[in-house]
C-alpha cells in the first residue's frame, strides 16, 4: 500500500493510507499545536501496538482473557544527544495469567513485524519528480 503525504496549516502533516488519514503535528514547543501525536510518536507507538496484537493473538487462539493484559513501553535517551539508545517493553499480566504461557507470551511478543524490521531495516532511497 502507498502512502501518500499532505500539508495542513503549521507545522500539520498528514498520511493518507487506504480509507485513512493518519493526522499528525508537533508539540507547541517545537512549532505545532499539539493537536495530534507527532510522526516520531507514532513510529513509538507502532511498536507497543505490534506487540500487542501478536500478544491477543497468541491468547484468543488460547481462549485467553486478554483484557487485563497491558503493555508498557519504556524509552531510554542519551542524556546530552537526547538519542533514543533504546526501548524497553513490559507485559504486564494479570494474576490468573496461566503460568505456562508466560515465557510464551513474550515470545509472541518478540514476533512483532516492526521490532523484525527494526533489526533488519530497509533500504530508504529518496528522489523528486
Amino acid at each position: 500500500m502507498d502512502i501518500e503525504v499532505f500539508f495542513e496549516e503549521g507545522a500539520k502533516v498528514n498520511a493518507r493510507m487506504g480509507n485513512h488519514i493518519i493526522k499528525t503535528d508537533q508539540k507547541a514547543h517545537g512549532g505545532g499545536e499539539d493537536s495530534a501525536p507527532a510522526p516520531f510518536d507514532y513510529f513509538l507507538a507502532s511498536l507497543a501496538t505490534c506487540a500487542g496484537i501478536y500478544v491477543k493473538v497468541f491468547c484468543d487462539k488460547r481462549g485467553i482473557d486478554s483484557s487485563g493484559i497491558r503493555i508498557l513501553q519504556k524509552h531510554r535517551n542519551d542524556p546530552e544527544s537526547r538519542k533514543l539508545n533504546g526501548i524497553d517493553l513490559e507485559i504486564l499480566l494479570p494474576e490468573n495469567f496461566p503460568e505456562k504461557y508466560r515465557d510464551a507470551v513474550i515470545k509472541a511478543a518478540d514476533r512483532c513485524a516492526v521490532k523484525r524490521v527494526l533489526k533488519d531495516p530497509p533500504e530508504i532511497h529518496l528522489k523528486t519528480l
